[in-house]
């Protein structure tokens, strides 16, 4: 049994593959966590823009300083 134990630990048929397996692994990894966070910056972006367009304030044509005017315009 030691003889078999010694012959496998030694034999290195197959450990491409467990490396190449195991790089894989990490990549998706940090794939998946880079794709997170700059989702959640993106989120935070959009919303952020989001807010402050709809906070913002249109000047009138009629009044050219953001106040609702009269909405003739100047005729």
């Amino acid at each position: 049994m030691m003889k078999f134990l010694n012959a496998f630990r030694n034999d290195e048929d197959g450990a491409v593959t467990v490396d190449w397996v195991v790089l894989t692994a990490a990549v998706v990894g940090l794939a998946i966590a880079a794709f997170t966070q700059i989702n959640n910056g993106a989120e935070s972006l959009a919303t952020n823009a989001s807010n402050a367009m709809g906070n913002a304030s249109v000047a009138s044509p009629s009044t050219g300083d953001g106040s609702a005017g009269s909405g003739t315009g100047g005729l």
